[in-house]
């Protein structure tokens, strides 16, 4: 081999060597930095070991004495609404004397219709009645004489029979026309429209002119003026419910009235399972069918409460954030009742003697560790 070949032998091996450990090189530093703890690992080994989440003050429930208060929903409505309506048949409305909101009387006149038509055939009818009474006088004068002459053999037995017949038909014929007489003069009455009771006119659908048929509604009356609340219980309240208790309604206006308990419905509906309870209010702010909240509050009893504080409201639930022994968390479902100043009723607490997360339960989740503050004094 000659000098220059050598030379060149040797210059490639030596770059062989070079390049084996610049590889060597990477594939320590690549090793060296997989088995290097990342800061999130750094992390987790700490929170594996206990690293608190957050230092929270433990409280325990506390027996109040509070005012039980039950909560419905329901709407205002009228006592009872009277459908007023008319008798005759194809006459036009002559006057309208009253309007929606006004408080009319009972058998005071609330419209009128044209009366001539009835007007008329009562005049007919009432000469038919003078015509058979007519009649009916000069049967009455010839059967009266042949009752009186009959054994004198003057008239035979077949024509004091007739005369007698003819008494019987014309007073038939008098009192049918009497009673056709009656009928018109009903029917003249009926012209006249009249408030069936006291109270309010709700609705009116009568106006001059309009041709109106047998049992046409045209208004609508609230008797009395009274109204009422309707108010749905569920089952669970429906119990404690009693005929006179007050009710305190709020309107939509956030004003508020107080009615009174009148009766409760003797069955719940199959749909909601809520019982109606009929309240009377007075008939001041309130309007038919208004919606309004009606709270009855009970006596005073013993019951479990928190501070409101303690409450996370999720997913449109309630949560207390339990403490363990441990210090972990666990986050219990609940039923809040009553609320009065900072307290709350729990109506379902599962441990009265457990601790629980007296505020900033919303920044915790189930499991976590927690750390007692110090000044914590429940």
């Amino acid at each position: 081999m000659s000098s220059t070949q050598k030379k060149k032998y040797l210059r490639t091996l030596f770059w062989i060597v070079a390049a084996g450990i610049v590889i060597v090189g990477i594939q320590q530093l690549i090793s060296h930095q997989a088995a290097a703890p990342t800061p999130a690992d750094t992390d987790k080994t700490t929170q594996a070991v206990g690293k608190p989440a957050l230092t929270v003050e433990q409280v325990k429930p506390q027996r109040t004495m509070m005012h039980q208060t039950i909560i419905a929903n329901g709407s205002v409505a009228a006592w009872q609404e009277a459908i007023i309506g008319t008798e005759v048949n194809g006459l036009a409305i002559k006057e309208v004397l009253v309007n929606v909101g006004d408080t009319v009387k009972r058998g005071q006149v609330i419209a009128r219709f044209n009366d001539s038509t009835i007007q008329a055939d009562l005049a007919q009818a009432q000469a038919n009645v003078a015509e058979a009474k007519a009649a009916m006088i000069e049967a009455e004068g010839n059967a009266q004489r042949a009752r009186s002459i009959q054994d004198s053999g003057a008239l035979s037995k077949q024509q004091v029979d007739q005369y007698l017949s003819t008494e019987a038909s014309t007073k038939a014929r008098f009192q049918s026309a009497q009673a056709a007489w009656d009928a018109q003069n009903i029917k003249r009455t009926q012209t006249l429209l009249l408030a069936p009771d006291n109270g309010v006119i709700s609705k009116r659908d009568a106006t001059v002119g309009q041709v109106v048929s047998s049992g046409l509604e045209l208004f609508r009356l609230i008797r009395l003026g009274r109204i009422e609340w309707r108010g749905e219980f569920n089952a669970e309240n429906i119990s404690k419910v009693q005929a006179g208790m007050a009710v305190k309604l709020t309107l939509p206006d956030s004003s508020q009235i107080t009615g009174k308990v009148r009766t409760l419905a003797p069955t719940a509906d199959s749909n909601t399972r809520n019982t109606l309870v009929y309240v009377d209010i007075p008939n001041q702010q309130a309007r038919p069918g208004m919606f309004a909240k009606g709270e009855i509050q009970l006596a005073a009893a013993e019951t479990n409460t928190l501070p409101y504080s303690a409450i996370v409201m999720r997913d449109g639930f309630n949560y207390l954030m339990q403490i363990d022994d441990s210090h972990h968390i666990h986050q219990i479902k609940v039923t809040l009742g009553n609320r009065e100043g900072h307290l709350v009723e729990i109506l379902d607490l599962p441990d009265a003697n457990a601790n629980y997360v007296a505020s900033g339960g919303a920044f915790l989740s189930d499991g976590d560790l927690v750390r007692i503050a110090e000044t914590a004094a429940h």
